[in-house]
């Protein structure tokens, strides 16, 4: 098949390999110089499986109304008006049941097992190295009743035979030395051993040349401004450099799959929550982290990659505002120090921000849609990186008609609707 893939970050790259890998006809298309430029390029590095969960869960309206008070806040909303961004919000406070939290975090658990397993086996197939480590993921707990909170939690890991250990400070300090000297400031942690970390850029990068060994065509600095149809469904894009034609097109746009879509019917609750990063030169091995570690309190992410340490969290609600707040890179400034003093040099720090494309049940949206031949990747949130590679292979084998090593149940547009007619149930 000709195949069109909308998108190099590292969804669309994974799903363009896999593609090029089964003998179709791929050509990528991304309007940056390069794959990876965009939300994929300082993301937070980890590969997290284990920490895969909804935000909209029960109890996180009251804990918002917290987060907003917080000197050092995890979320930012710029008030605007922004339909788009209140039917989200509407929506995605719909999803905090305890009955919506069970079933969204089991979706989003199986493709993350899965796509952690996928990115295991192209790094023996490809001999990708990427600042990789398989050290697990720390969640940090500064409270009792963080401790006592992260137990529903354990009950989801259990169902879906995740592996867990519970630790005290004696426990967590095995894996984490680095954090002797502020000991005192945790009661606990719940280590994820099966997470694994690496830099998203280096690997999509690196992904990419060995897509193009397989026939990818990849076509950068290319703007796609509509998507082309006949009366047997989809035809192709339009772009500023001219129409591409394909029998299949993969729409990988990240928060900018949305109004792609809308002109042909196809609606989907996918809305871009901006989010932060410091990547911090490492000034003492021995006071760094050795993996991936999350404070509780302030919802960001530590993480070693290689000679650096990257951190990163804030969800801010924006729109597509891609202003670098001074505010947001004292937060997570604050973290790493207060973590790692000594281990990074914040003053040498780069900053970045990217817009994560969230769902308001957490999970992405893949798979066909009402249109013949018109099919999505998109919604992954905070966790495109750890998706990934399954991402790609499953839709490589659900393209294919072959039945996916996982179930696609819940994945595609369908649970809010048909895609086409309006969306239902979370989202209207």
């Amino acid at each position: 098949m000709k195949i069109l893939v909308l998108g190099s970050g590292v969804i669309g790259t994974c799903a363009a390999y896999y593609l090029a890998r089964e003998g179709h006809e791929v050509t990528v298309l991304d309007r940056q110089a390069g794959p990876a430029m965009e939300t994929s390029f300082a993301n937070a590095g980890e590969i997290s499986p284990g920490y895969s969960a909804p935000w909209a869960g029960p109890g996180v309206p009251l804990k918002a109304i917290k987060w907003l008070l917080m000197n050092h806040s995890p979320l930012v909303i710029k008030p605007m008006v922004d339909p788009a961004m209140w039917r989200w919000c509407m929506a995605m406070l719909r999803n905090c049941t305890q009955a919506r939290y069970r079933t969204n975090k089991g979706r989003m658990l199986r493709l993350a097992e899965y796509s952690r397993d996928c990115l295991r086996e192209l790094r023996a197939e490809t001999g990708i190295a990427y600042d990789e480590r398989s050290k697990g993921t720390l969640q940090l707990f500064r409270t009792q009743k963080q401790l006592d909170g992260a137990g529903k939690d354990i009950e989801v890991l259990q169902q879906h035979n995740v592996a867990f250990q519970l630790l005290d400070r004696a426990g967590y300090l095995q894996y984490e030395p680095g954090l002797a000297g502020v000991q005192e400031k945790f009661l606990g942690a719940l280590r994820l051993p099966g997470d694994e970390t690496g830099d998203c850029h280096m690997f999509t990068v690196a992904l990419a040349d060995r897509a193009r060994a397989l026939g990818a065509d990849f076509r950068f600095g290319v703007t796609v401004d509509r998507l082309m149809t006949h009366s047997a469904g989809i035809a192709g894009a339009a772009t500023d450099q001219g129409s591409f034609k394909a029998d299949r097109v993969l729409v990988a746009l990240g928060s900018h799959s949305t109004a792609l879509l809308r002109p042909l019917g196809v609606r989907i609750p996918v809305y871009p929550v901006k989010g932060y990063s410091i990547t911090v030169p490492i000034s003492d091995p021995g006071r760094a982290p050795e993996s991936t570690l999350m404070d509780e309190t302030h919802k960001v992410a530590v993480t070693r990659l290689g000679d650096r340490i990257r951190v990163g969290g804030t969800a801010q609600l924006s729109g597509f505002n891609l202003d670098l707040e001074a505010a947001r890179r004292r937060t997570l400034e604050f973290v790493v120090t207060d973590l790692f003093p000594g281990g990074g040099d914040v003053k040498r720090a780069d900053f970045w921000c990217g817009l994560r494309p969230m769902t308001p049940d957490g999970t992405p949206v893949l798979g066909p849609t009402e249109i013949a031949g018109l099919w999505l990747a998109t919604g992954h949130g905070t966790l495109g990186w750890t998706m990934a590679a399954g991402t790609g292979k499953l839709l490589a084998d659900w393209m294919a008609g072959r039945r996916a090593a996982v179930s696609t149940e819940g994945f595609d547009v369908g649970r809010y609707g048909d895609g086409r007619q309006g969306l239902q149930g979370a989202w209207q």
